[in-house]
């Protein structure tokens, strides 16, 4: 398989790499699949290669129930329940790995604590990410828009690094923790390697992880068949009730208020996929839905004073993309068949807003 890393930054990740003692590992607000998994396979692979360095993975709020089976997933420090120990392991930190988003923001009140940190001490910064438009705040950064996971770059930097002649306390096998994690990424910022997944060089990778021993079928039957039924009747309220058709731009769009939600008990992680179902209708493309939920204490800087928060999901096939949609007009982005963003007020605004401005971004034919 073909290195797609300059080796002049993976020599320099490489270095940074080696000389840190005490390493926190960042990823974004409500991590799903991919976030968990890069940030817990390199802290696997770190903890595996020096016994004797710290190595801690933070996250700014909870991650889905369906995702607690990960190795490693009981240890991961939240943010929003203790923000004190997170400011202390920040502040001792040596150097900080971003994995899974692009800028600061992205990881809400957390992301202060970050920009504080990189700004008056003299902590290195590793970004490894793969969503549009990255700030430029990291000391080495892996960005690629094109990759479809950031489980997949930190695979890839990971075998770099082990085929690199200068850092031989790098050239080791992936264990089967660091696989899972990285597997389980792949798997979930693909929708089961049904979109964004059309490249060989991906089952390359996957092949390799597979022979290293994770088990891909249990894999998925934890993540996508771990769901209460109360998720199942809130799939069939989404479909029967929720959906709206817009023929003449093949496009559906389904959204819930908070008092929907807790209709069917919503917990975390239960929207999971509900915006993929739309597509399996004949001549529907582009599909969005929308959530409200409350703003948790960590996304208050982004919330400006508003108390409620509307998640925004899209998805699309083919040659038609949606990232621009979600940057635009929800300022999110990510993949150019899924994307997604935030709107901090009523969902009937973040609505209208979609609205607006679909014949501008969705393509009639």
């Amino acid at each position: 398989m073909t290195s797609i890393l300059p080796l002049d930054r993976v020599r320099e990740a490489a270095q940074l790499l080696s000389q840190a003692r005490k390493v926190v590992i960042l990823t974004h607000i409500s991590p799903d699949g991919d976030a968990m998994g890069s940030s817990l396979g390199l802290w696997h692979w770190l903890r595996g290669l020096e016994p004797t360095k710290q190595c801690t993975v933070v996250i700014p709020n909870a991650f889905p129930d369906f995702l607690a089976w990960m190795p490693g997933a009981d240890e991961v420090v939240i943010f929003e329940k203790d923000p004190e120990q997170v400011r202390l392991l920040l502040d001792d930190a040596d150097m900080i790995v971003c994995t899974d988003f692009n800028e600061p923001k992205r990881i809400g009140a957390l992301g202060e604590c970050l920009t504080a940190v990189l700004q008056t001490k003299h902590t290195h910064c590793l970004l490894i990410d793969h969503h549009l438009h990255p700030a430029d705040f990291a000391t080495v950064m892996f960005s690629y828009p094109e990759s479809p996971s950031s489980c997949e770059l930190v695979y890839r930097l990971l075998i770099d690094l082990a085929q690199s002649s200068d850092y031989h306390q790098f050239c080791c096998p992936l264990s089967l923790s660091v696989a899972t994690c990285l597997y389980t990424g792949m798997m979930t910022d693909t929708g089961n390697f049904s979109f964004n997944s059309n490249r060989a060089d991906m089952y390359e990778i996957v092949s390799h992880l597979v022979r290293i021993g994770v088990d891909k079928d249990a894999v998925y039957n934890r993540v996508f068949n771990a769901y209460t039924a109360d998720r199942m009747r809130l799939v069939g309220y989404c479909l029967y009730q929720k959906m709206e058709i817009i023929p003449e731009y093949h496009a559906a769009l389904i959204y819930l208020k908070r008092k929907e939600l807790y209709k069917f008990n919503f917990r975390s992680g239960d929207a999971e996929g509900i915006v993929n179902m739309p597509l399996q209708i004949k001549d529907i493309y582009y599909s969005c839905f929308m959530r409200e939920d409350k703003v948790l204490p960590a996304e208050e800087p982004l919330a400006g004073g508003s108390k409620i928060k509307v998640k925004i999901s899209m998805r699309s096939q083919g040659d038609r993309p949606v990232n621009d949609f979600c940057h635009e007009v929800f300022h999110g982005g990510g993949h150019k068949n899924a994307s997604g963003g935030e709107y901090y007020g009523p969902i009937e605004e973040a609505v209208e807003l979609f609205k607006q401005n679909y014949a501008r971004f969705l393509q009639k034919n």
